[in-house]
């Protein structure tokens, strides 16, 4: 038999307060500043954007004198820039597909494995990031000029392939630091050798991580100056090319083609986005 407090037929017994969730105050200087920023970062590509289409009928892109399409039907009118923007287009692919296949591995074993000497890769890979281009650039200059290596396209691949690989092997890391490994152990439980495991369980988890490590190899390739000039020889690239032309005058064309090269790479942004996002769900 219980025993208890049994309230009166006319009493009623009152709810348990719940405590309402606070909305978040509204700070609308940060809001400002941030929007500033933005403002501030985009800018540039605005203009750039803009300046595509100016009506000008001088070596100087500096006036708006009106709209026109007639940059955009005349890209390739000048063919040593058309050959600049294929260097560096094919440079970039070359030295993405490289620096993706041997920073991959870097990335697992360090996200994988622990190892003597572990510390001192994880230091050089951030070394690598941390130093100056100009000191990077010198370094394979000099280290070219003592192997005898004629400086050429193929100096350029090299030396980007150099400073790409611990951008993907720090990705891969990222990546590989979220991966269950027991998933790996059951697929080899259930007969899978290590190559299929590997093959069919841990790389689609680490996909994402090294699509964005080969992304931000492309782009980081695509627009680098420093190290390419050091190292370039007579290849040019389209960065090398603007920066002569400056001197003289950049044609529109030149605006014409850093907006396709900006919007495609928004284009392969947003599907590496929309790959991972699938994935996750």
């Amino acid at each position: 038999m219980t025993t208890g407090t049994v309230a009166p037929a006319g009493d009623t017994v009152a709810a348990p307060r719940t405590r309402t969730a606070r909305r978040p105050r509204r700070r609308p200087a940060l809001t400002l500043y941030t929007w500033l920023v933005l403002a501030w970062l985009l800018l540039p590509i605005a203009v750039m954007v803009l300046f595509g289409f100016n009506d000008t009928h001088s070596k100087v892109n500096f006036t708006w004198q009106g709209f026109t399409l007639t940059w955009y039907r005349h890209l390739f009118a000048i063919p040593n820039l058309t050959a600049a923007l294929v260097n560096s287009l094919t440079v970039a692919l070359v030295v993405t597909v490289v620096a993706t296949l041997l920073g991959t591995p870097i990335g697992v074993a360090l996200g994988r494995h622990r190892f003597r000497g572990r510390g001192s890769v994880d230091l050089l890979l951030f070394s690598a990031i941390a130093a100056p281009e100009i000191a990077l650039g010198a370094a394979l200059l000099s280290l070219f000029i003592v192997l005898g290596v004629p400086r050429g396209y193929w100096t350029v691949v090299i030396a980007h392939v150099a400073f790409c690989i611990p951008y993907v092997a720090i990705t891969v890391r990222a990546r590989m630091a979220g991966h269950d490994p027991t998933l790996e152990e059951a697929a080899r439980d259930l007969g899978a050798g290590p190559w299929t495991a590997f093959r069919l369980v841990t790389l689609p988890a680490l996909l994402p991580g090294v699509a964005s490590g080969a992304l931000l190899c492309f782009a980081l390739s695509i627009d680098d100056y420093v190290i390419t000039s050091f190292n370039a020889g007579r290849t040019v690239t389209f960065p090398l090319w603007v920066y002569s032309a400056s001197r003289t005058g950049v044609p529109p064309q030149v605006n014409v083609m850093g907006t396709l090269i900006f919007v495609g790479g928004l284009v392969i942004a947003g599907a590496n986005v929309l790959f991972s996002r699938r994935r996750a769900a």
